[in-house]
């Protein structure tokens, strides 16, 4: 029975729902058999002590998650603490396991464990309570939960670092998530898929000038994928204060020309400069402004430049742009996009898929972006180059196969912010950003962050597919329809009978009435 179990060492099954994360030796929505020993449980005088709980069927999470119900939290010996578990405890978890080394004289005498243990065995629980050795599919399991907790927010970062020392930093950035009604609907194609695709083709370009020191210019070039840009551009913000407030040293820190932010360019014959004070002559600013305006001038005559000059309003607990964030902080910086109005609905719909990204004119705002870099970083003005000269031409051009590929890539998934951390496809696309910065930038990094528990930024809640079952009812007149013709069917049936007995019993009165 139960109880004799009780007193014995335990087998126990584990079947622990985990997710597949890019690198796992662990198959998609599979199951691993492994044996654990669960916590003891047993009644001394009118107390109960220990678990009750046995088997377990519940998805894998790190205790460093918020939501902990109806999960089984992972730990190791040093994560396993009194306070973690009385979390668990008050989250109604599903079960808690903790890994143990297979050499367990190598594990220190910890006393914050030994507590724990005492606290744990004090009351009873229904939450099951296991040990188990680790092993390495329980280790990578581990690792893939661990990194689920830490990924709220990711945002990339990788440099082209620029010749001579103390080289002025320019930075490119655009926000990868979309946004839309309904989350697992919101491909943003145009906004925000058509930025990031020109900024990984400005990455492989430039590296190209950057490979060979007799074409690399006097400017560090920097480019960053940030995460929450759909939400006050949370990803932007925290690496911001992360650099500013909390690094010693960062490329911030030093001698910043401008930020460059990339901002919905995949079609339209217009392209705005939105800024949030008008710029001062002879700034780096105004001077690449005046280079982007010849560059469409000379060779791109039908397209019109704007200057959309919006301050930035302090009482509003939202921003318009990417920029203004570094603004806040006074770092110059401005927006490029094909719309003048921050709240156009062009920026947020379900319908925004590749179909509405105009290739031709994806590729013409990429190379007009990349000429006016390439004329401000080689002052090519000042040193009498032709108006039309053209550096991004030949092995330097934009590959139309290439754009198509990165368009294809980026809206084949929902990259809704809510999904980011949480889906294997929409985790898989992240880590392929990465990659693909590592391929062409240096000291590339992710950043990532957690909201705070008590006062988050925003609030996102779960269930964002739900079933729903459609029944087809015929209307009510056709009921009405229906009982009549039972009715009338019952009513020949009545009569009908009726005859029939009446026409049985003619007969017999015929032989009485004879009689």
């Amino acid at each position: 029975n139960d109880y004799e179990m009780l007193l014995r060492s335990v087998v126990a099954l584990l079947v622990l729902s985990v997710q597949h994360l890019h690198g796992s030796a662990l198959p998609a929505v599979s199951s691993y058999e492994f044996t654990a020993f669960r916590m003891q449980q047993y009644n001394l005088g009118q107390q109960k002590h220990g678990c009750r709980g046995a088997i377990v069927v519940a998805e894998a999470r790190s205790a460093d998650e918020p939501s902990l119900t109806r999960r089984c939290i992972i730990m190791k010996v040093e994560d396993f603490s009194a306070e973690k578990y009385l979390e668990a405890q008050r989250q109604n978890a599903a079960a808690v396991l903790i890994l143990l080394p297979k050499n367990i004289s190598s594990v220190p005498h910890s006393t914050t464990f030994m507590m724990s243990e005492s606290v744990a065995l004090q009351k009873e629980t229904l939450i099951p309570v296991y040990v188990a050795p680790e092993d390495e599919q329980l280790l990578y399991m581990y690792e893939e939960v661990k990194q689920a907790a830490a990924a709220r927010t990711s945002s990339i970062f990788g440099v082209l670092p620029g010749a001579g020392e103390d080289a002025p930093t320019i930075v490119i950035t655009a926000y990868y998530d979309s946004y839309g009604l309904a989350p697992w609907l919101s491909f943003g194609a145009d906004s925000n898929g058509s930025s990031v695709t020109i900024l990984l083709e400005l990455a492989r370009l430039f590296q190209k000038l950057y490979s060979s020191s007799s074409t690399r210019p006097q400017y560090n070039l920097m480019f960053s994928l940030t995460g929450g840009g759909k939400y006050n551009f949370l990803g932007t913000k925290r690496w911001i204060e992360e650099n500013l407030d909390h690094a010693e040293s960062s490329l911030l820190h030093d001698n910043v020309a401008f930020v460059v932010c990339l901002d919905t360019l995949g079609k339209s014959d217009e392209l705005f400069v939105h800024v949030s004070r008008p710029p001062k002559p002879d700034t780096p600013v105004h001077s690449f402004i005046q280079q982007l305006e010849e560059v469409v001038s000379s060779r791109f005559s039908w397209v019109k430049v704007g200057l959309v000059h919006k301050k930035i309003n302090l009482v509003e607990s939202t921003i318009a742009w990417e920029h203004e964030r570094y603004s806040l902080r006074r770092i110059p910086g401005f927006t490029l996009s094909h719309l003048e109005d921050p709240k156009s609905a062009l920026r947020g719909s379900i319908l925004d898929t590749m179909s509405q990204v105009d290739f031709r004119k994806l590729k013409r705002n990429g190379l007009i972006i990349a000429e006016t870099l390439a004329r401000f970083m080689y002052n090519l003005t000042d040193k009498g180059s032709p108006k039309d000269v053209q550096v991004f031409k030949g092995q330097l051009d934009f590959q139309d196969s290439r754009l198509s590929s990165l368009m294809s890539f980026l809206t084949s998934v929902p990259r809704a912010t809510q999904l980011l951390d949480k889906e294997p496809s929409q985790i898989l696309m992240v880590n392929s950003l990465e990659h693909e910065f590592k391929r062409y930038l240096q000291q590339v990094h992710r950043h990532t962050f957690r909201q705070d528990r008590r006062d988050p930024d925003v609030s996102f809640f779960d269930q964002m597919n739900q079933p729903i079952v459609m029944y087809r009812v015929k209307p009510a007149a056709f009921d009405l329809f229906l009982g009549g013709c039972i009715t009338a069917y019952l009513g020949i049936v009545y009569y009908s009978i009726q005859v029939c007995r009446l026409l049985s019993e003619a007969p017999r009165r015929r032989e009485g009435q004879g009689c």
